[in-house]
């Protein structure tokens, strides 16, 4: 039985969260990917606290994809040391998550 997760990170820049999930989805990576913002943020940074806004990035794929688009969204991130969180998806309807499933990896 496939595994699904929903990956969040956050952008400082609008842009910044399209071009990562473009590269995310048309790379088969994620199934797909939704964009909210901006949000506050309130934060530790470098041992100081902060606030601002960004933009938050959510995607979904499998367990077996996450690491490569972990990797992906490490390498291809505005920031040097992004929070790139994965959090199991325990149910979904079963339509969309065959969805996920059929929308990544590689095509069939």
């Amino acid at each position: 039985m496939t595994e699904y997760v929903q990956v969040s990170t956050a952008t400082p820049a609008r842009q910044d969260a399209v071009e990562l999930a473009k590269g995310a989805v048309q790379g088969r990576l994620a199934a797909g990917s939704q964009i909210i913002g901006p949000v506050g943020s309130v934060f530790w940074h470098l041992g100081e606290f902060g606030e601002g806004e960004e933009y938050r990035l959510l995607l979904t794929t499998t367990t077996e994809l996450y690491p490569q688009l972990e990797k992906y969204l490490l390498e291809n991130h505005p920031w040097d040391n992004p929070e790139v969180i994965a959090t199991q998806i325990v149910s979904g309807a079963p339509r969309c998550l065959e969805w996920i499933e059929g929308s990544v990896g590689p095509k069939s």
